[in-house]
């Protein structure tokens, strides 16, 4: 049995895995983000908690980028992890074996293995929720990449400087990773938001731009065709380096079936391959992908 988490920088979600492959949720609590000696004894009560045996494995998606190298962790949401080796340092800790992987590359994983990746060779998960970001997995492997940032399509500074149409001026906006003009800083929630407010003068929230643009809002459908054209483009760049198969989407943004159907139909229009069939599409594992991620994660390093 593996107990496994999907952690966050609000919250520690803990489910049970089972040789079967089910995964069971059973406790959320909140994250202990600057004591490490309690964000330990949180794991570890919530072993004891799931019932796990003295062997039983523990398996973690969290935010963050683990270097594959080194097993150390850039996680700027939860201090007291970052820069250290996580794996390491828990299975020191909790004496039993580790797996730790990025949030995005468990959603991958999941999606890949169980959800609508399944039966694909190479799939490129992508989140599209408060902001952006993505997991790489070729043969049902996750690939990391030097560094661990395979996958990390949100970051560099690839936004055009116009978008719509008519065109409009998009500033490079500052990003959060120190960079200017990169797909995060446009894409997702805050990035819909941000646009929104560059292009009306309004502030509104990401769930009032999408409700005006499904009413037939002009201002919001001009926001969302923006958004659109800025973030398909980077996203059939990615496709076209790593060949990706499919494309599943999770993230809050997912959850807009139409959404996700305008940014497939301009990303086909955009990447060398031809395809008549849907590439960017909903995932089909909400809304637990990276506690599903773990388990498998657990369970390929159990064949390792």
């Amino acid at each position: 049995m593996t107990i496994c988490f999907d952690i966050g920088g609000s919250a520690i979600k803990a489910a049970l895995a089972t040789p079967r492959g089910e995964v069971r949720p059973f406790a959320r609590i909140a994250t202990p983000l600057d004591d490490f000696g309690a964000f330990v004894q949180a794991l570890a009560q919530l072993r004891r908690q799931g019932g796990a045996g003295a062997g039983d494995d523990i398996a973690v998606s969290i935010t963050g980028v683990v270097d594959p190298r080194s097993e150390i962790i850039a996680c700027a949401n939860i201090p007291c992890i970052d820069g250290r080796r996580l794996a390491p340092d828990l299975a020191e800790r909790l004496g039993v074996p580790v797996h730790v992987a990025n949030d995005a590359d468990c959603f991958a994983l999941a999606e890949a293995v169980k959800g609508a990746g399944r039966g694909h060779r190479i799939v490129f998960g992508i989140i599209i929720g408060t902001g952006i970001g993505g997991g790489l997995v070729v043969d049902g492997r996750i690939l990391t990449g030097a560094g661990g940032f395979a996958g990390e399509w949100g970051h560099g500074p690839v936004v055009a400087s116009e978008a719509g149409e008519p065109p409009v001026a998009i500033p490079r906006f500052a990003c959060g990773c120190g960079q200017e003009g990169c797909v995060d800083t446009v894409g997702g929630a805050r990035g819909l938001e941000r646009l929104h407010r560059h292009l009306t003068g309004d502030a509104c929230e990401s769930t009032e731009i999408i409700a005006a643009w499904r009413a037939g809002d002009a201002a919001a459908a001009r926001t969302v065709a923006c958004q659109v054209d800025l973030v398909a483009s980077p996203l059939a760049l990615a496709i076209n380096i790593v060949g990706a198969d499919i494309v599943p989407v999770g993230g809050g943004l997912a959850s807009v079936p139409e959404l996700i159907a305008r940014l497939d139909e301009a990303v086909r229009h955009r990447i060398l391959r031809r395809s008549s069939a849907p590439l960017v599409v909903p995932s089909t594992l909400a809304p637990e992908p990276g506690l599903i991620g773990a388990a498998l994660l657990a369970h390929q390093g159990e064949r390792s």
